[in-house]
C-alpha cells in the first residue's frame, strides 16, 4: 500500500531526515578551496520509504528542505549533516553525528493495528571517520565511518529508543564518468541495535497480542545491511540531488517478529534547493 501523507515530524527534524537520506550526496571541492562561511537556501524534496524498516507498507513524503551550509571551525553543517567536530586531522575526524526517523501511525500499518503509534525519533552520538584512500587527483575518496548514536522519541515526554551502531564504507567520486560538477556517493554497511532499539520497532507486548500477532520480545544485535547510492550537483544558484537505498534484513535478530512483513526493500528520493544568501567571509573548505 502506498500513500502520500504529510509528515508530523517537526521542521528541525525534517532537515536531519533529509541529511540522513542524502548522507553520501553533496559537492566535493578541491582541498583548501575558499568557500562562504555560511550559505542559506530552501527547496523541496520527495522521499519514498517504508513505514519502518521491515514494513511492506510504503510512504511518500513531500517535505520542505532547508539548505544550510556552515563551515565553522567546530560546528559544521554540510553534505554530511549537522555535526560538531572534536578532532580533525588529514586522515581522522571525530565528530557529532545526528539522525532521525519519521513517525508511523498504527492506523496506516495493518500489522500494527491497535498498537501505539511509532513516534518520530532523533538520534545523536559520536562518529569516528577515517580516510582509507584517495586518488592522486583527489576526485575519489574512500572512508570508513563509525557512528554510534542514542535515540529518543520526539514528543512531550521523550523516551529512550536505545542505541544504534552503523559502520559504513563510503566512496565519494567527483565528476564520475565525465559528469562535470556531479558527485557520486556510495555507502554500504551493517546495522546493529540494542534490545531497547529493536523492542521499540518490533516488540509486541501482552496487551497488544492477538491471534495473528503473538507476544514478541526482541533482542539486540545484527539488524541487517544497507546500501546507498546518491548523485548530486551544486549549481551557481542552488543544489540538486537524488538517492536510492536498498535494505536487507536477512539474518537480523528480529526477523521472526510478527511486525516484520518484508525482508528487503528499496527507498528513494530527490531534492532541489535554491540559494537565498551567503556570507561574504570566505574560509578554506575541503568537502
Amino acid at each position: 500500500m502506498t500513500g502520500v501523507r504529510r509528515s508530523r515530524l517537526p521542521v528541525r527534524a525534517h532537515a536531519v531526515v533529509m541529511a540522513g537520506m542524502f548522507v553520501a550526496a553533496g559537492a566535493c571541492v578541491a582541498a583548501d578551496e575558499e568557500k562562504p562561511l555560511w550559505e542559506l537556501g530552501a527547496g523541496v524534496g520527495v522521499l519514498q520509504f517504508p513505514a519502518y524498516r521491515g514494513s511492506d507498507e510504503n510512504r511518500v513524503f513531500v517535505l520542505p528542505v532547508p539548505y544550510v551550509i556552515y563551515r565553522g571551525e567546530f560546528l559544521k553543517a554540510d553534505r554530511r549533516g549537522l555535526r560538531g567536530t572534536f578532532f580533525d586531522t588529514e586522515r581522522v575526524e571525530l565528530s557529532l553525528s545526528l539522525a532521525a526517523s519519521p513517525p508511523a501511525s498504527s492506523e496506516d500499518v495493518d500489522v500494527r493495528a491497535g498498537m501505539d503509534d511509532l513516534e518520530p525519533t532523533v538520534e545523536i552520538g559520536p562518529s569516528l571517520d577515517v580516510r582509507l584512500w584517495q586518488s592522486a587527483d583527489e576526485r575519489r575518496k574512500l572512508r570508513v565511518r563509525l557512528p554510534l548514536r542514542v535515540g529518543v522519541t520526539v514528543e512531550s515526554h521523550p523516551e529512550s529508543t536505545g542505541w544504534q551502531f552503523t559502520p559504513q564504507l563510503n566512496l565519494d567520486w567527483r565528476d564520475p564518468a565525465g559528469m562535470d560538477g556531479w558527485t557520486l556517493g556510495l555507502v554500504a554497511g551493517p546495522v546493529f541495535g540494542d534490545r531497547r532499539q529493536h523492542r521499540y520497532f518490533y516488540g509486541v507486548d501482552v496487551c497488544d497480542a492477538t491471534a495473528a500477532r503473538p507476544v514478541y520480545d526482541a533482542k539486540g544485535g545484527y539488524a541487517g545491511t544497507q546500501f546507498l547510492a546518491a548523485l548530486s550537483k551544486r549549481f551557481a544558484g542552488g543544489w540538486a540531488g537524488a538517492f536510492v537505498r536498498y535494505d536487507t534484513l536477512a539474518g537480523a535478530v528480529f526477523l521472526d517478529s510478527p511486525l516484520v512483513t518484508s525482508r528487503n526493500y528499496f527507498a528513494a528520493g530527490f531534492a532541489v534547493t535554491w540559494l537565498i544568501g551567503e556570507s561574504s567571509q570566505r574560509v578554506p573548505a575541503d568537502e
